[in-house]
């Protein structure tokens, strides 16, 4: 019983439509990322997305940082890759920095402790 209750952060569950509505945004939105390289979600044998716990955390530093801070694709997908060269969480340590909320925290009151922004590689 008690595993069942543990989540899996990797495990992708959410459908496009549920993870749009998680991040507040549209679904379409959520496509263009992919299609930017910024995410790849898992696929169905129909080719059905579904996004796990750890794309939704993505999502929304993607959504915090385009919307909130000015950064544009080009730049979420830098910040993205400079973390997964270095091997250290810059974005966390940002947020920490300037006394900003984390905005899965912020935005996303559903998701029960998030884990750590993903700098496993996209495609």
């Amino acid at each position: 019983m008690r595993d069942r209750l543990t989540r899996d952060p990797h495990r992708p569950v959410y459908v496009i439509s549920v993870a749009a509505s998680i991040v507040r945004a549209h679904p379409r939105t959520l496509r263009i990322y992919e299609d930017e390289g910024l995410l790849c979600p898992a696929r169905t044998p129909t080719n059905i997305r579904l996004y796990s716990e750890e794309d939704i955390r993505r999502l929304l530093w993607i959504r915090h940082l385009t919307q909130n801070l000015g950064v544009n694709l080009a730049g979420v997908r830098i910040l993205f890759e400079l973390e997964e060269r270095m091997g250290t969480r810059i974005l966390e340590a940002l947020f920490e920095a300037t006394d900003e909320p984390d905005p899965a925290q912020v935005e996303a009151p559903a998701a029960a402790s998030p884990p750590p922004i993903s700098t496993r590689p996209t495609r």
